[in-house]
């Protein structure tokens, strides 16, 4: 009975997947700074969702509701908060979910045991099979003013005025179907 248990635990350890890297998880959005949930992203506290529709939609949905007519789309776009001029810039950020697939590796080493390969070729792996890879797509979006370079900081007087602001952007953005309504929400 210990060697059948033993056995079962054996192909089940080298069937499974190892993660090496797992997306975040985001309900609603999270307020964190750029360069900890991704190191391209600047330095500053950004506003970061989910974003579970095609490439490029936010960056029509901007484009449509603030009618930049594809200029300065991802850069200094202007909204204005109780007379208050305020700039937004976002990014379209992809994480992966990465995990690790040992059945392949273990198979050719034990295949080239088997048949006395000593340069190792891969038979069973190779880097399709052998890590898995399932993309995330989020968006991130600093705001700046005159007055305030990181709005979104905790010390920022506009904070809590601009994380409204971007909350009902954010709900207008996911349930918006066609851009072209947003022009006539204005």
């Amino acid at each position: 009975m210990r060697i059948v248990f033993s056995g079962v635990l054996l192909v089940l350890f080298f069937t499974s997947c190892i993660p090496l890297r797992i997306a975040p998880d985001i309900d609603d959005y999270r307020i964190t700074r750029g360069k900890s949930f991704q190191r391209t992203l600047p330095k500053r506290e950004m506003f970061v969702f989910e974003d579970p529709k095609e490439a490029n939609g936010f960056y029509n949905f901007v484009d449509t509701k603030f009618a930049l007519d594809n200029e300065n789309v991802y850069d200094d776009v202007p909204f204005a908060i109780e007379g208050e001029q305020y700039f937004f810039s976002f990014y379209e950020v992809e994480i992966s979910d990465k995990a690790l697939n040992l059945f392949p590796v273990i198979m050719d080493v034990f295949v080239n045991a088997a048949l006395g390969n000593d340069d190792m070729d891969p038979i069973f792996s190779d880097e399709d099979n052998t890590v898995s890879r399932k993309g995330h797509w989020y968006i991130a979006i600093e705001v700046y003013s005159d007055l305030e370079k990181d709005c979104l900081h905790i010390d920022s007087l506009s904070r809590e005025m601009v994380l409204k602001y971007l909350r009902d952007l954010k709900y207008e953005y996911l349930s918006t179907h066609n851009y072209n309504e947003t022009i006539f929400k204005n």
